[in-house]
């Protein structure tokens, strides 16, 4: 992952209500902390910050950071960026720093490249069932994306984490076994093994259905009996 520039400037207001005021002034509060250094508070400039965010495949990223009044910069993952519910606007930053030789695990997206056979010619739709995977590896060697060919996936077929092809340098994590991306069966089908299965109940009903076509039909003549006058005796 190549590492992108970013920079920041120590947290001016930091005591009770600080962030509010920050944001009014839009700067967006944050945090860096690992490596052998602290905890500190920091802010970004909102506009700078969230184009970055925007023009990046996720957000998920590696950069280089540079603190105003420091004179190296920082290698640094963006480890969370909190958004307002409603408005999506950043709220809050944490970076992680890290170092060139040091092992790191994140979550990146799933892309898919190519159309499924299953899609193409078997009418099934593609499903995909992670969004997401964890991956390990070094800061430099992390990966923006994970990519999955599925030109080859059939309808009522899966790929799973055991078959993902990991780029090099990079180990991916999670469970074997786990549906990263499937082809569904076309509906159709799915419609037609339900009406079979219907089949038994429906002629079921058509026998008793018979049954009261019969108790019908003998019952008139049952009461005509009944009402039947007497004869007259001569």
């Amino acid at each position: 992952m190549k590492a992108v520039a970013l920079t920041a400037y120590p947290r001016t207001l930091s005591r009770r209500g600080g962030s509010k005021k920050l944001r009014a002034q839009g700067r967006i509060p944050a945090v860096i902390y690992g490596g052998k250094t602290t905890a500190q508070s920091l802010e970004f400039n909102n506009i700078e910050f969230t184009n970055l965010i925007n023009h990046s495949v996720s957000e998920t990223l590696l950069v280089d950071l540079s603190i105003t009044g420091e004179s190296a910069k920082r290698l640094a993952l963006l480890q969370e960026v909190q958004h307002h519910p409603l408005t999506g606007k950043v709220l809050h930053v944490d970076l992680h720093q890290v170092q060139e030789d040091e092992t790191v695990t994140v979550t990146v997206p799933v892309e898919t490249t190519g159309e499924p056979i299953g899609v193409k010619s078997g009418g099934g739709i593609l499903q995909h069932t992670l969004l997401k995977i964890k991956v390990r590896a070094l800061p430099r060697n992390l990966p923006e994306s994970i990519i999955i060919d599925v030109s080859g996936l059939e309808a009522g077929k899966a790929i799973h984490i055991g078959e993902v092809v990991a780029p090099s340098g990079v180990e991916i994590l999670g469970k074997k076994e786990a549906v990263v991306v499937k082809v569904a069966e076309p509906k159709k089908e799915v419609e037609a093994v339900a009406a079979e299965g219907a089949t038994p109940a429906a002629g079921a009903v058509e026998m008793i259905k018979e049954k009261k076509d019969g108790d019908a039909k003998a019952a008139p003549a049952g009461k005509a009996d009944e009402k039947k006058p007497a004869e007259k005796k001569k």
